[in-house]
């Protein structure tokens, strides 16, 4: 399918040809007929995306102290490698479309096939063929409402939700100052609630066009303070809108001056905000930043979760804002297409971002059309490929294509001799191709039953979110692959059940977890410092806080930071005791604290076959600037400490051997090559039992902390 994409480093645009999204639980697939460019927002992103590196450092220094941090735990060749990564990323632009609904995700039973709907929310909407969305940033458009005129919905609610905060009553004196496309909205919907409504901006022609659509009067440039004053009687405005895009602190002066004492001041556009205090201050004016396009924007659990508001309580949500705008459409008191100044097929979507960026003609409303009943491709390929495969080589298919699987998987596996890069399938085909192109692959695709139906491809590797890995691992097996599964392998005792059931029933098949740490240079020279014998081991991890809001603490999705986290460092005080966990005692930091987990502040303790002890201090509640890891080994008479795996430690007979690493080494490059080489001989450099004995301790572990005491796990095989 066609999609617009931004390069993030070099600011460029391309119309890609990408696999449509694959239908998700949880939302709806949706073919594009009409999207709207939001020419202000869109712009700001191009601009940003032109700027060179320290033009972009200038604009988000708070993304550049980021760098700096991660620099000094991890070192600088591995943070320039991780932004580089990043920045290749490419990026969706668009945000408010309109469609019909071709295929409707388990959990969803509000829609189906055949609806006709407007989307909503960056990275959703985009301005593609084909766009997955969640539930809860769909509405129904209503009959006699175009697709075109549908489209603006998104940004008609922007523009709905900083009228909700200015909270005007009938007959109010209301400024709107910017009438650009998001102004000119604004200026409808107040005088559909019966406002006196006075508009400003530099442009006479958008000045007059507001007054063809209501607005009661206004100015361009000259003395708006005065005009305002004879406009309200001399009172002043009860409330006024910045509707502006600009970093001038301007606007913000100038509501000030024209707001009446006890007056009210909402800021939606993105002005510079730099408030004169005195002003402010002697008015006593209150001032509300809009958030977008209402409640629920940015909240994980109601955009990406389904989870809604309830309607008793948060009358107004980003969804029921689409239905209140669309139905002011419906009913005459919203005019859309007064605002349409162009069309462009989606082919030549390029153009219209060129005579955005170069200013050429006058523009307000910029609508991309689509073919809604153009063929799409499920798999997209990218170059010739040979059928067959060696019997020594792996032909790979990839699920996933994020930033780690970026950095640390797929460089790995497109250097190997031993590797050709067959599918590469990604959820929402945002950056398969650019993906798939860049490491080698021949296709790329939404669909894994590709894979599975590749004879040419006899290994898969697995990078997609918690919730998926056990249902994919599982099926990969059947369909007689090997399997690397990045941690975790499960998210539930159901799942490993499933997984062991799976590799007992596919014993040609061999299945590995992404558990890097062991592989780490400095994991392997402390393993071999350590003699025989029983170890006790105490592994202190300082996290640093993670929303509650993310995915990974969502039981379903993520499994919390138990599972999702703590699996890598009980499987490296398995690794070196070289004993399998028999006993596991877990407790919690009681926070009592609404915005922390207390399960993400774990005190784990095991207990080893061969008499080996360790103890997990997982924590979330301090200061990132301090190191992250470090974990100490005691045993036979040596005493060892691992820092940040840049700083080892190791102490017998009295002297201390220390080793420095300018660059943090956490395993992924040896874990790759032992996986490759393990996988061509049909073994996994872990053993499978091994692999299940430490997701039976996480689990061991959550039992533990509902129960109250300790869990004896099943009889102990030896590592």
């Amino acid at each position: 399918m066609k999609q617009v994409l931004q390069n993030i480093k070099s600011g460029e645009l391309t119309l890609a040809d990408v696999p449509p999204p694959a239908l998700q639980p949880g939302g709806v697939r949706v073919r594009t007929a009409a999207s709207l460019i939001s020419a202000g927002t869109e712009k700001m992103l191009i601009d940003l995306g032109s700027k060179s590196l320290l033009g972009k450092a200038q604009a988000r220094p708070d993304l550049v102290r980021q760098v700096l941090g991660k620099m000094q735990k991890e070192g600088v060749v591995n943070t320039l490698r991780n932004v580089q990564s990043k920045m290749e990323r490419p990026m969706p632009l668009g945000y408010s479309a309109a469609g019909i609904v071709e295929a409707v995700g388990e959990g969803v039973s509000d829609l189906q096939v055949g609806d006709r709907v407007v989307m909503a929310g960056a990275g959703y909407a985009n301005h593609a063929e084909v766009c997955f969305v969640p539930k809860n940033l769909v509405a129904k458009i209503p009959d006699g409402v175009s697709f075109e005129d549908a489209s603006y919905s998104t940004v008609a609610a922007i523009a709905l939700q900083g009228i909700r905060l200015a909270k005007p009553e009938l007959g109010d004196n209301v400024v709107v100052i910017g009438l650009g496309l998001i102004g000119l909205l604004t200026v409808q919907m107040l005088k559909a609630n019966g406002c006196r409504v006075f508009g400003t901006d530099l442009d006479p022609k958008k000045v007059a066009l507001a007054k063809e659509l209501g607005m009661d009067d206004g100015v361009a440039g000259g003395d708006v303070a005065a005009a305002v004053d004879r406009f309200t009687g001399g009172r002043g405005a009860d409330h006024t809108l910045i509707t502006a895009a600009t970093k001038s602190n301007g606007p913000i002066e100038l509501a000030g001056e024209i707001t009446r004492r006890k007056g009210q001041v909402v800021a939606v556009g993105a002005v510079g905000m730099d408030i004169p205090r005195d002003l402010y201050y002697k008015k006593e004016i209150e001032i509300k930043i809009s958030m977008s396009y209402g409640p629920g924007r940015y909240d994980a659990s109601y955009e990406e979760g389904g989870i809604d508001y309830p309607y008793d309580y948060v009358r107004w949500t980003e969804q029921r804002n689409l239905e209140a705008v669309l139905d002011l459409v419906a009913r005459g008191f919203l005019k859309i297409t007064p605002l349409t100044t162009h069309h462009f097929p989606i082919d030549d979507a390029i153009k219209a971002y060129e005579m955005i960026r170069e200013g050429s003609e006058p523009y307000v409303g910029i609508v991309l059309q689509y073919d809604i009943d153009r063929p799409q491709a499920p798999v997209v390929r990218l170059k010739f490929d040979t059928p067959g495969i060696a019997h020594d080589t792996l032909g790979v298919g990839f699920v996933g294509a994020g930033n780690y699987a970026a950095l640390h998987l797929l460089p790995h596996l497109q250097k190997s001799a031993h590797v050709q890069m067959k599918g590469l399938v990604t959820a929402t085909g945002l950056n398969a191709q650019q993906k798939a192109d860049k490491f080698g692959f021949a296709y790329c695709t939404t669909d894994i039953q590709a894979l599975f139906d590749d004879a040419d491809v006899n290994t898969v590797f697995v990078a997609t979110r918690h919730s998926t890995h056990a249902d994919f691992a599982a099926r990969a097996l059947m369909a007689g692959k090997h399997v690397f599964v990045e941690k975790p392998l499960v998210t539930n005792p159901d799942e490993l059940a499933r997984v062991r059931a799976a590799v007992a029933a596919a014993p040609q098949q061999a299945l590995m977890v992404g558990l890097n740490r062991r592989f780490a240079p400095m994991v392997q020279g402390l393993k071999a410092a350590l003699p025989d014998g029983p170890k006790q081991m105490i592994y202190r991890v300082n996290s640093g806080y993670l929303p509650t809001s993310t995915w990974l603490h969502e039981a379903a999705e993520g499994g919390g930071m138990l599972v999702g986290e703590m699996c890598h460092f009980l499987d490296l005080m398995t690794f070196l005791a070289g004993e399998t966990p028999v006993r596991v005692y877990a407790q919690s930091l009681a926070l009592g604290r609404a915005d922390l987990s207390d399960l993400d502040n774990l005190t784990i303790s095991v207990t080893f076959s061969g008499g080996s002890t360790g103890m997990l201090a997982y924590s979330t509640v301090g200061d990132k600037a301090f190191s992250k890891e470090r974990l100490e080994v005691f045993g036979g008479g040596v005493a060892a400490a691992l820092d940040d795996f840049r700083v080892l430690e190791i102490t017998r007979n009295g002297r201390r051997d220390r080793k420095k690493a300018a660059n943090q080494d956490k395993g992924q490059a040896a874990q790759m090559q032992a996986t490759i080489e393990a996988f061509r001989k049909g073994t996994s450099p872990i053993a499978p039992d091994e692999l299940f004995a430490v997701m039976d301790a996480v689990f061991a572990a959550r039992q533990s902390l509902q129960t109250g005491a300790p869990v004896e796990l099943n009889a102990a095989v030896a590592v």
